[in-house]
């Protein structure tokens, strides 16, 4: 039950923090829900990275589904991706999930020391 509730905690706080700052913020809001709610390191580590990759997954494809894929494919050809707005979408969600995952894991193990 902690692990769904600092889950969405997580995930809502996000996007709401990041309404108004930056992307690394994600972090900020993964550490201190973490040290809120006790959990293992895992589950700490979990809960904050599938918060913010599931919610940046949702976001990014909301994004591409507003502009018609155009900004995806563009970007996708920079990176050198291809034209694949899934893999996009993924590969930004997954930057986000373990940037959240370890604030939410160091948070766990200050926890632990203190």
């Amino acid at each position: 039950m902690k692990f769904f509730i600092s889950l969405l905690s997580i995930a809502i706080l996000s996007f709401i923090v990041g309404l108004y700052t930056s992307w690394w913020s994600v972090a900020v809001v993964a550490f201190v829900v973490s040290l809120c709610v006790v959990q293992s390191p895992g589950s700490s580590f979990w809960s904050g990275f599938m918060g913010v990759f599931l919610l940046w997954l949702i976001i990014a494809l909301l994004i591409n589904a507003a502009n018609g894929g155009i900004l995806a494919n563009r970007i996708g050809g920079m990176l050198g991706v291809g034209q694949s707005p899934v893999l996009l979408a993924f590969i930004t969600a997954l930057a986000g999930g373990l940037v959240a995952g370890f604030a939410a894991l160091t948070a766990s193990y200050i926890r632990k020391k203190v």
